[in-house]
């Protein structure tokens, strides 16, 4: 009589020749669980210092489950640059529909509380954000996976002031590309306040940004002549 062989079941191992069903909604569990090891993993080591052998242990899966949906370090780094920028463009893209000009201090709140909520209970984002970029800093790979995303970013700041412009409540002769470098580096700002200093959010950065970009306009006093 011959001998049987026990399988090891998981989503990626045949099992009595049968390739067992995944269905969509599991393999989005499982990889948002792979993720978001990689998240704490990143919050406590570093981009550099992260591993795939740490992200498997982390995530309390296989290295067969794990590499199955991230094949490297490399895809790993773009899914969570993808996850924070990603949170940030569906903001654009839902308060940019139909035409629409949103103030800009609306859209940087929406876009911050996008990008907090992104995480889980264990780790915050942007404890990752701020490891992100300090990576990049030094150049190499993350400067080259983090470059396009934030020129995107940028873009689409220019496009919501671009709107404010023509809205009227940007100056005539501002330049809504200039305007956006400078919405773009709120971002960083609010990040490294909060962590920091601990006393801020995103409701009082937010107005405090409104205020600025509502204060009246006034017309330039001449200098009287010997002062």
């Amino acid at each position: 009589m011959a001998v049987g062989c026990r399988a090891v079941k998981n989503e990626y191992s045949f099992y009595d020749g049968v390739m067992p069903r995944v269905t969509a909604e599991h393999r989005a569990t499982r990889r948002e669980q792979i993720l978001q090891a990689a998240f704490r993993c990143v919050a406590r080591s570093g981009f550099q210092g992260m591993t795939m052998a740490d992200v498997i242990g982390e995530s309390g899966l296989s290295a067969g489950a794990v590499y199955g949906y991230f094949r490297g370090k490399r895809e790993l780094l773009l899914a969570i640059a993808d996850r924070a920028i990603g949170s940030i463009d569906e903001v654009f893209h839902g308060l940019l529909g139909d035409g629409a000009a949103p103030h800009p201090a609306d859209v940087l709140r929406a876009a911050l509380e996008a990008l907090m909520a992104v995480g889980d209970d264990d780790v915050d984002l942007t404890v990752v954000t701020v490891q992100a970029w300090a990576e990049a800093v030094r150049g190499g790979e993350v400067r080259e996976l983090l470059r396009p995303r934030v020129a995107r970013l940028r873009e689409q700041w220019a496009e919501v002031m671009r709107r404010h412009q023509a809205a009227g409540h940007l100056a005539a002769d501002a330049d809504p590309e200039e305007a956006a470098q400078a919405m773009v580096g709120l971002v960083p700002g609010f990040i490294l306040q909060r962590l920091m200093l601990g006393d801020l959010t995103v409701e009082s950065f937010t107005r405090g940004v409104r205020q600025l970009l509502d204060a009246p306009r006034r017309e330039a006093v001449p200098t009287p002549p010997g002062a």
